[in-house]
């Protein structure tokens, strides 16, 4: 199974997602609609409202909730991408200008925060506490990754416990939000509402290595972003983080340094050692432990296509061009 044979699964689900979607993002303030539109229509994969969809499906859900619950989380992954590229000063994302290269900073800003409060009004017309709380737990988890991310820019100690730390809040957390709230809203039993956790929380973590390992070990046009972004940033990503574990004196010296200074000067140097490290073939490994977790997860749930599908999605997670 692929990624269109999954979307065929759900194509009533993903169209009224989408439909929701473009009707939520009306407003009577044109920087807002055009900003707007431009993000979410920028050729993501929607993968974050599939695992909604498909973990409600695979408990048999009949009503129309997931989808709404889809499009509150495809609203707060799409601010947070907005906020995300003023903060790294990002210039191209999915292979286009980001919305602040071409709007301006403040714009940004200001349409994500109008994402994030439409989320919040679409969380309360759900009319379910649990809903809310969970949402409202998880956006603010992501901004302390957020947060802790900035803290160690720059930081050449930055370990492994903090990188996960970091992705388990800023990614994974919202994956694992959407895969639970599935089962919450189908009333799921603590079982089938634990497996779904934890499925979404280890895809996420899987996700953002693979995103992280695709910094250095892919090209622009197979990330849709400029290469060594993370490296420019001073971010001591796993990647990074492995080859100074491992590397000589002298080359973790080089690597100090450019994490303190940050840029992309040295970016040849730094990829050669990252290189003859093998810390994108660590990194990978890694990734893959985490999907083999979410797989894992999915035991606890009945035999279907949709489990299926949550199968390929965490297979997926990891083989995205490395």
């Amino acid at each position: 199974m692929d990624l269109s044979a999954i979307r065929a699964l759900i194509t009533a689900d993903l169209e009224a997602a989408d439909a929701m979607i473009i009707d939520q993002l009306k407003s009577d303030v044109v920087l807002i609609n055009q900003i707007g539109h431009y993000i979410v229509g920028s050729g993501g994969k929607r993968l974050r409202p599939m695992i909604v969809l498909l973990a409600a499906r695979a408990l048999a859900y009949q009503g129309t909730r997931h989808v709404d619950l889809a499009t509150i989380i495809e609203f707060i992954h799409t601010a947070t991408l907005l906020h995300d590229d003023v903060v790294d000063g990002s210039d191209m994302r999915r292979s286009r200008d980001t919305a602040n290269a071409v709007w301006g900073n403040a714009a940004s800003v200001l349409v994500g925060d109008f994402l994030y409060s439409r989320a919040f009004e679409m969380m309360v017309s759900v009319q379910n506490m649990r809903v809310m709380d969970i949402l409202s737990h998880a956006t603010n988890r992501i901004a302390e990754g957020e947060v802790l991310q900035l803290l160690n820019c720059n930081d050449p100690d930055t370990d492994e416990d903090k990188y996960r730390e970091v992705i388990l809040r800023k990614t994974a957390t919202l994956f694992e939000a959407g895969a639970r709230l599935a089962a919450v809203i189908n009333e799921a039993d603590e079982a089938q509402e634990a497996a779904l956790t934890a499925y979404g929380l280890h895809l996420g973590m899987a996700f953002q290595m693979i995103d992280d390992a695709l910094d250095y070990g892919s090209s622009d046009e197979d990330i849709g972003k400029n290469l060594g972004d993370d490296l420019a940033e001073g971010k001591p990503t796993l990647p990074l983080i492995r080859a100074m574990a491992v590397c000589n004196d002298e080359q973790r010296a080089m690597l100090r340094q450019v994490i303190e200074e940050g840029g992309t000067d040295r970016v040849d140097e730094v990829m050669a050692i990252i290189e003859s490290t093998d810390a994108i073939a660590y990194t990978a490994r890694l990734a893959t432990e985490e999907a083999q977790k979410a797989k894992a997860a999915l035991e606890a749930l009945p035999a279907s296509d949709f489990r299926d599908a949550l199968a390929t999605l965490a297979d997926y997670s990891v083989q995205r061009s490395l």
